[in-house]
């Protein structure tokens, strides 16, 4: 099982069009550069910088493509479908929900062996 952060358009930027200051605000990235370097300091700061990061586009095309914003848990099986796609962040952010759907694929994989 491999784990990934995606990072998408920034929920903290003082200059977004839906700024949200309850965290580190800082200034939206206008390159992928500019996003690479926020993402950094981001999962530093969330001591998830362990965890492999993608870094979506300054277009925010996966972001929107999945509905990401301002955070969401997705769960993509061997076969590339999604097997779980949690509710939006913060309220729909659910890491148990997530973990109930892990061990349910993990069963599913260890039926078919």
């Amino acid at each position: 099982m491999q784990f990934f952060v995606v990072y998408i358009k920034e929920a903290h930027a003082f200059d977004g069009s839906r700024p949200n200051m309850t965290g580190p605000v800082v200034q939206e990235p206008i390159t992928w550069k500019e996003r690479a370097e926020v993402a950094k300091r981001c999962t530093a700061a969330m001591e998830i910088a362990h965890l492999p990061t993608l870094i979506d586009g300054v277009d925010d095309g996966i972001g929107a493509k999945y509905a990401a914003w301002p955070d969401r848990l997705y769960l993509v099986g061997k076969n590339g479908r999604l097997e779980y796609c949690g509710g939006r962040g913060p309220r729909g952010f659910s890491p148990d929900e997530l973990g109930k759907a892990i061990e349910t694929c993990l069963g599913k994989a260890q039926q078919k062996k």
